[in-house]
């Protein structure tokens, strides 16, 4: 018998699989589009850590053709993750010319980042990873967003969470915590929202 959810594949796997999406990250985009709708079409969506490609397969559909995605991950997409609108750009978010890359692609509508660490199984250092990755995704939402731009990044809880949500309201006019129904029980990761950058 399995000693926790990740052993084995859940309802949100199953369903991630037989609609077409490589992981079941993706209902956690879903439910943060229908609670604070970021997602429009003729949208330039920056989609950072996005492999293996679940989050950009639901922008592509959701936008319907239009619009332009633009993922980066350090690791490739899916092979099954195509569209006429996509750009994939692949290396280190923090280097220089990936950054210069992706600015080249802008400005965008909307960030989000689902982007997370390779855990260690010792939180603190996992939190602290996470945490940075979370930073790295503001410096993109406050530089390449557009006046207006909305904003969703995975965190694993921990004490910093309402700091940076309160660097977040210096950004944006509204910002929030928020944890879809599809994180794992024992999942300790939740979401921050930004909604209409200053």
């Amino acid at each position: 018998m399995p000693k926790n959810s990740y052993e084995k594949p859940d309802f949100w796997s199953q369903k991630a699989f037989s609609e077409g999406y490589p992981a079941r990250s993706v209902y956690k985009l879903k439910e943060i589009d229908e609670k604070f709708g970021i997602i429009r079409k003729n949208h330039t969506v920056l989609d950072l850590g996005a492999s293996p490609g679940s989050w950009t397969i639901f922008l592509l559909r959701r936008m319907e053709g239009s619009g332009r995605v633009v993922s980066c991950d350090l690791n490739p997409l899916s092979k099954t993750v195509k569209g006429d609108n996509l750009t994939f750009i692949q290396g280190d978010l923090n280097a220089p010319e990936i950054r210069s890359a992706i600015k080249d692609c802008g400005p965008y509508d909307l960030v989000v980042c689902d982007a997370a660490p390779k855990t260690t199984g010792n939180r603190t250092v996992d939190t602290a990873q996470s945490e940075q990755l979370v930073e790295m995704a503001v410096w993109y939402a406050q530089t390449m967003l557009k006046s207006g731009g909305n904003f969703a990044v995975k965190i694993f809880q921990n004490g910093d969470q309402q700091r940076i949500l309160r660097a977040m309201r210096e950004i944006f006019s509204s910002a929030k915590g928020f944890k879809p129904q599809a994180c794992r029980s024992e999942s300790f990761e939740t979401y921050l929202i930004g909604i209409d950058k200053k």
